[in-house]
């Protein structure tokens, strides 16, 4: 078998100082209400990106069930997970924004402010739609864009995550990078002339970018992908200051949105394919690896700014662990779905106050 599916974004990382709280939070503010797993291990595959020593951690990935991908909230055990030495800013090289989808954009913003966030206004983005921003109580920033694709339409006016904005130091070579790597071949945007943008200002005045908005034109139906949506890359070139990395002299882990993950099937062509366009895999955990009660192959590759990008082919994962109830995958059939009534069950991980 040569070929591979990019089935939609399964999780972004974020590093947090206290995990429970984190969740906790994630769960009341923006319906991330479902626990998918929750363990605590040690991690000893990531040594490039950890001192090349293996540390401890606990690490939860929930999700939202309106559709999107979830928030693997991640905490270092054995050591403290350091802030940056400087404010991130937007421009700043790395992932700087996770973008949340909404079908009631009206709802989701008044919702939010009354809940005391530092919120923005809400813009109309160069490419349309209506959307705005949140900075969360540990820093971290949000974005809630409109959009249609949701897997169902409950409790909360928002779904999980849907992308990201990512600081890149060249802004046609990241183009490249995301079209030819990981299939964002649809520009919904693109401005190459730096200048001003009002919808950017709630980072900063008197900033100026290049800019430009990603996502696939194929639709997905493979695995998890009916839950997952659209994925959206949005890269921002800051052409008027000088962008540092956001992990810089950090670890993976450490404070802050740490990767973004996209769900695959058939990793080892997938391997193969990124070798070929010299994003060889930094981190490969083989076959055999395990997350709690979920089971798969993860492995991760750097964008040319070395923002990771992590993989995941799921090989098992829990749908109703009391029951000893579970979803595996088969490799003889990559592109089968997984069905919608099955995934509707994770109802049944959904943690209440």
């Amino acid at each position: 078998m040569d070929s591979f599916i990019v089935t939609g974004i399964q999780q972004i990382g974020v590093g947090v100082s206290d995990v429970v709280k984190a969740f906790d939070f994630y769960r009341t503010h923006l319906g991330f209400d479902i626990r998918v797993f929750d363990e605590a291990a040690e991690a000893n595959l990531m040594l490039p990106y950890t001192g090349g020593k293996p540390h401890k951690r606990r690490a939860i990935l929930a999700i939202n069930l309106n559709g999107g991908g979830g928030l693997e909230i991640w905490q270092y055990t054995s050591r403290t997970p350091q802030p940056p030495a400087f404010t991130p800013q937007l421009g700043d090289l790395g992932i700087f924004v996770a973008k949340l989808k909404t079908y009631d954009i009206q709802k989701a913003h008044s919702t939010l402010k009354q809940k005391t966030l530092t919120i923005s206004e809400i813009y109309r983005h160069p490419a349309g739609f209506q959307h705005f921003y949140i900075q969360d109580v540990f820093g971290n920033y949000f974005e809630m864009m409109e959009a249609q694709d949701f897997f169902q339409k409950e409790k909360y006016p928002n779904g999980g995550i849907n992308g990201a904005i990512i600081g890149v130091s060249n802004l046609q070579q990241s183009i490249d990078f995301y079209k030819k790597v990981l299939g964002f071949d649809k520009v919904l945007y693109l401005s190459e002339n730096a200048h001003d943008f009002e919808d950017l200002s709630f980072f900063g005045k008197n900033k100026t970018y290049k800019r430009s908005l990603l996502t696939w034109s194929k639709q997905e139906t493979a695995g998890f992908a009916a839950l997952f949506g659209q994925p959206y890359i949005e890269l921002v070139e800051w052409t008027n200051g000088t962008p540092r990395k956001i992990y810089e002299n950090r670890f993976w882990g450490d404070l802050g949105f740490i990767h973004l993950c996209f769900d695959v099937r058939n990793m080892a062509a997938l391997k193969n394919h990124c070798q070929k366009h010299n994003a060889p895999f930094t981190v490969d955990s083989g076959e055999k690896f395990s997350m709690g009660d979920a089971a798969g192959h993860f492995a991760y590759i750097e964008d040319p700014d070395g923002t990771l990008i992590e993989f995941v082919e799921t090989k098992k994962v829990p749908i109703l662990k009391k029951l000893n109830w579970y979803w595996k995958f088969s490799s003889n059939d990559i592109h089968k779905p997984v069905p919608k009534w099955m995934i509707k069950a994770f109802r049944f991980n959904r943690i209440r106050s």
